[in-house]
């Protein structure tokens, strides 16, 4: 008889969902009739989340639960404890964390999978905290849409010209991914929203897009970036590189060229940072992630692994560096930490991380995207086609009602009324 085990996994994003579904894997192919391994997910949402679409729930495309896949219903045979991870006690091997009522539990562990992702990358700038918003979650993405439909119908209601140039006004602040296809879906949800307001027939709606790298998609390809940066400027927004927030305030933002732009709308889309949960396990860190080896082991606790964006997994398709914080490495990542967990346990062999990327896809709304699949440019429809394949087969669940809502938006257009759901103060952007 052998004593039963017990699997913890931090986090239900791309990578601890991957490593969970790998190792429930790996140990029903070893142990058919049952294994004595228990696994535990600890995540403080009962969903998994797909990130890359969010910006098509904001745009009032997609109704949020197409991009939430249950863990439960997909992660059949783990356990899911709802809650948010405070401490890691390596000594003792367990795990603390907060339910979302506020109970403390605590619970042991064989082996420990941290995948606790990242949050939202807050810098030190005057105002900034108390008069953005972040970008990395359903809530989030919720706010937003409401936020840009309230503020054009109150525009739509003044009397006072700079009133509604100011609720007529949306700034976004980072053009990577996220803050690229924000800024892109942003002027087809509000032209929508003007077509049906009179009262605003004549006035201007301005969406600007700031960042201090020189070109829109930084470390992307020339060609995506000159794809976007194009699609960009054809739908109105300004393209400001080299540009960024000196100050945020109530009435509007100084920009670091010295400009004051009037506007109640600041969307924070800078960047990310590995979760605190990080640095307060006293690992070792390189770059705020966690120090793992090739094959996602942390260095002396054989027992623990780390993958996706809380781990400096070394790339060794570059040495010398370690893999971005992408989506698509956090998937494999976790995928092979799962297998690897079961290896530890006598089901497998140790393997050792080694991806490729296989090129990127960036939805820019209406019929445009950029995507270089196996490194081929695409850009217009074919693009298109490409990154909402992509984006299909590679989310875990959903992917029939997803489809169904890009029909009807197709065919009938984005239903755009505001919902009241979520409170500014209920997303703030400094989330350590």
């Amino acid at each position: 008889m052998t004593e039963p085990k017990r699997v913890v996994i931090v986090g239900g994003g791309f990578a601890g969902y991957q490593a969970a579904k790998s190792l429930r894997k790996a140990l029903q192919k070893a142990s058919p009739q049952g294994s004595d391994t228990e696994i535990v997910l600890v995540n403080p949402t009962d969903y998994f989340l797909y990130l890359p679409l969010l910006p098509e729930v904001s745009a009032a495309i997609l109704d949020p639960r197409r991009i939430t896949v249950p863990l439960a219903g997909t992660l059949k045979g783990v356990r899911l404890a709802l809650g948010e991870v405070t401490t890691v006690s390596l000594d003792e091997r367990t795990v603390g964390y907060t339910d979302p009522e506020g109970g403390t539990h605590e619970i042991g562990y064989d082996r420990l999978v941290l995948a606790a992702g990242s949050v939202n990358k807050l810098l030190p700038i005057p105002g900034v905290a108390e008069h953005a918003h972040g970008y990395r979650g359903v809530a989030e993405a919720l706010y937003l849409r409401d936020h840009v439909i309230r503020q054009i119908e109150l525009a739509a209601a003044s009397d006072d010209p700079a009133e509604r140039a100011a609720r007529c006004t949306f700034v976004v602040v980072g053009a990577g991914y996220t803050g690229t296809e924000v800024a892109a879906q942003g002027p087809l949800l509000t032209d929508a929203l003007v077509r049906r307001l009179p009262a605003l027939a004549a006035q201007r709606v301005r969406w600007l897009l700031l960042d201090v790298a020189p070109t829109v998609l930084p470390g992307l390809s020339p060609r995506m970036s000159r794809t976007a940066d194009a699609v960009l400027r054809h739908r109105g927004v300004e393209v400001m590189t080299g540009v960024s927030v000196k100050e945020a305030t109530t009435d509007g933002v100084h920009l670091t060229d010295d400009e004051f732009v009037h506007t109640r709308s600041l969307v924070w889309c800078v960047g990310v940072v590995p979760d605190p949960l990080v640095t307060e396990t006293g690992l070792p860190t390189q770059e705020g992630r966690l120090v793992v080896d090739e094959t996602l082991a942390v260095p002396g606790h054989p027992e623990v692994f780390a993958c996706g964006d809380a781990a400096a997994v070394p790339d060794l398709t570059r040495p010398g560096e370690v893999t971005p914080m992408t989506a698509q490495h956090a998937g494999r990542q976790g995928k092979l930490a799962g297998k690897n967990v079961a290896a530890s346990l006598g089901h497998g062999e140790l393997r050792t991380y080694k991806h490729h990327d296989l090129g990127f896809v960036v939805d820019l709304g209406g019929a445009e995207a950029a995507a270089n699949p196996l490194r081929i440019p695409l850009s217009g429809l074919p693009a298109k086609v490409v990154t909402r394949g992509y984006h299909l087969a590679t989310m875990p669940g959903n992917r029939v009602r997803t489809a169904v809502d890009w029909l009807l938006d197709a065919v009938l257009g984005r239903q755009s009324v505001q919902l009241g759901l979520v409170r500014g103060t209920a997303v703030p952007l400094d989330t350590e």
